[in-house]
């Protein structure tokens, strides 16, 4: 060996250096590949995801290759290194060339191909997928030592009760997949909320959502026939329950469009009309949203009556009211409601009936919503009685005052912002 040039082992000590920077890049970038999109990539027939994704379903014999081409190749390169300090400058060649080696392996084969490897994975990951793929091929002696090193690593491990079988389950619950829809990426904002919205459905029931049974409209079998023809055309609905002297006694709903259609002939007439009615739909209270969707696609229906465990008509559900919540509401401006009115002073007037949800969502508030469902029962719960007009209280950092109220409940309230000064202080 001493007549080997000193050039050409300065050229061989460089090659394992880069041979260690390879072991050390590719093992990082494979582990920080992003499964999720290594799996799409895959399926659409890039080789080099598909050799990835195969390497990576055997981690123990992927890593025990790696370490061994790595650490061959650093007690090589340590070796080598010591025999041309040696063959140098002697004693003092050996320290100089340890000291160099440690600084050179730490920058080029460490420090700066892992950085590398971490920043570009898929760059570095899919080239190097293949070369470890004949590397780790049946008949490779390395793939012959991995499995040696291998069968005695994991009889350790099972010595301390770990199976190193197991891996780490690639499946997100609905918190750490809104996580990741949060962290952006190429999906459109809006896209992101409507899938975290479909996402949220889980957690919200129809009586959430459901117009409230006082604030229903219907059509009464028994007023006048004038009555009823005057209000399917001046309706704003597209269906409408109807019922006779009470909203107790269901008959079914209306569609208006087949009633407008039947207008048009000569004989239409009640008994026309009662024909179009189709039989209600009712609908659990408590049922989930996720639920009631798949309800009213497999039931082909578009519109529910919810009802309480006796059997009691508490609201109305619709298959548009459930999509508002995926897709948001179908006005331009949030605040374009009958129940929320801005005011110059920066609060709000709101009507009692209003679904906190949708003070939530219009406003940005956090006003809560584990009990009662609307601002008139929220005033009232805190409390603990109907308070007198001009009343103030406290919630959530929010100063409401209400406005008025009458007949055993809280018609209008107003709402003021958590940063805003009033002059007065406000009653508890």
């Amino acid at each position: 060996m001493d007549d080997i040039h000193i050039g050409a082992l300065f050229t061989a000590l460089a090659l394992l250096l880069l041979c260690s920077a390879f072991f050390s890049g590719s093992e990082t970038a494979l582990m920080a590949l992003n499964r999720y999109r290594l799996r799409h990539r895959a399926k659409g027939g890039h080789r080099g995801a598909r050799y990835a994704q195969h390497l990576l379903s055997k981690p123990d014999r992927l890593i025990g290759v790696i370490l061994l081409g790595n650490n061959l190749a650093n007690i090589l390169a340590t070796q080598l290194a010591t025999y041309i300090g040696f063959r140098m400058s002697g004693e003092l060649g050996v320290a100089i060339a340890t000291g160099a080696l440690i600084l050179a392996m730490l920058i080029f084969s460490e420090l700066t191909p892992k950085t590398l490897a971490a920043v570009h994975s898929e760059k570095v990951a899919y080239p190097a997928a293949y070369v470890y793929r004949p590397m780790m091929s049946r008949w490779s002696p390395m793939t012959w030592m991995a499995w040696l090193v291998n069968l005695v690593a994991n009889g350790l491990l099972r010595l301390f009760g770990i199976d190193p079988k197991a891996q780490a389950s690639l499946a997100l619950n609905a918190d750490e997949l809104k996580s990741v829809l949060n962290e952006g990426g190429t999906i459109p904002r809006t896209h992101q909320e409507m899938l975290a919205n479909v996402l949220d459905l889980e957690q919200v029931t129809v009586d959430d959502i459901m117009v409230p049974r006082n604030e229903l409209v219907g059509i009464d079998l028994e007023d006048d026939w004038e009555d009823i023809i005057e209000q399917v055309t001046q309706s704003q609905h597209t269906r409408l329950p109807a019922y006779r002297e009470s909203i107790d006694n269901i008959v079914g709903f209306i569609h208006l469009r087949k009633v407008l259609f039947l207008m048009h002939e000569q004989d239409f007439n009640r008994e026309n009309f009662e024909s179009l009615i189709r039989d209600a739909y009712y609908v659990p209270e408590g049922t989930t949203l996720t639920k009631q969707l798949l309800s009213f696609q497999n039931e082909k229906r578009r519109v529910g009556l919810v009802v309480d465990e006796y059997g009691d008509i508490q609201g109305l559900i619709t298959l548009e009211d459930i999509l508002e919540e995926i897709v948001g509401e179908f006005t331009t401006d949030p605040l374009a409601t009958k129940e929320i009115f801005p005011q110059h002073d920066g609060s709000f007037i709101v009507d009692g009936g209003t679904s906190l949800r949708d003070i939530n969502k219009a406003l940005n508030w956090a006003l809560p919503t584990d009990g009662p469902r609307t601002l008139n029962g929220l005033i009232t719960e805190h409390m603990e009685m109907i308070p007198e007009s001009g009343t103030s209280l406290k919630l959530e950092g929010h100063t409401i005052e209400v406005v008025i109220a009458e007949n055993n409940a809280i018609k209008t309230a107003r709402l003021f912002p958590t940063n805003h000064r009033r002059s007065r202080r406000a009653r508890h």
